[in-house]
């Protein structure tokens, strides 16, 4: 069941924001939403937080592998205002898009870029084609770049997926040679979700606190956290 990235938000507000937490994380409601919204595979987005830190990383992608498919996002997470957003930090030059998903942002980056590399822990099939985007299987955690390769690093809607965050933002930091984009939800931690995510982002603080104080770098609250960083 694949909805907009504006209804999503909508949705979550009341899920997370209005109903009491005795509430949000009881399986008596969250089950059968979860069956709804994500057919046979809810099962797998149910016990995922109990199991994710401690898989081992071929088994965390299989994970994705299994699930490809019964997301509850259309073509992207991004909200418009995000897009416009990320395109507006972007004056062009080489741009490395770090879980990269079902490729709309990636095409979009086209826009601005003279060149992109899309990179995800699995990439799909339907994948856009474009002669200035190449597609590369990776994970944020490890990416096989050298240091410096890119002048822009876009990671939007993924670093709330990884095991190790630390390492993973320490990644982007390390390809990117003039600036760092980054989205995360700004979404409260609850037991049940309609998503595979392991960090939770519902303070500017909370971003913070992964991330540092950087100098330079801007927070912004477009629905979800907009973060950009000068390297």
């Amino acid at each position: 069941m694949a909805v907009s990235r504006a209804v999503a938000l909508r949705v979550r507000n009341f899920l997370d924001n209005w109903l009491p937490p005795a509430v949000r994380d009881s399986r008596l409601l969250m089950y059968p939403l979860l069956r709804l919204v994500l057919g046979s595979s809810w099962t797998e987005y149910a016990r995922f937080k109990a199991v994710g830190f401690a898989l081992q990383p071929e088994e965390f992608a299989d994970t994705y592998r299994r699930v490809a498919g019964s997301e509850a996002q259309g073509d992207t997470d991004l909200n418009e205002p995000c897009v416009e957003a990320i395109l507006a930090a972007i004056p062009g030059g080489t741009v490395l898009e770090a879980g990269c998903g079902r490729g709309y942002l990636a095409q979009r980056l086209t826009e601005v870029a003279d060149k992109v590399v899309a990179s995800d822990i699995v990439l799909g099939d339907a994948l856009p084609r474009h002669d200035r985007i190449s597609y590369e299987e990776a994970s944020v955690e490890a990416l096989p770049f050298p240091d410096d390769s890119f002048d822009t690093v876009v990671c939007t809607h993924t670093l709330e997926h990884v095991q190790r965050i630390d390492l993973a933002i320490s990644e982007l930091r390390r390809v990117s040679r003039e600036r760092v984009v980054i989205v995360v939800p700004r979404e409260r931690p609850y037991k049940y979700s309609f998503n595979l995510h392991l960090h939770f982002f519902p303070h500017a603080w909370s971003w913070q606190a992964v991330a540092g104080a950087v100098p330079g770098a801007t927070l912004r609250d477009l629905g979800d956290w907009l973060y950009v960083e000068p390297q």
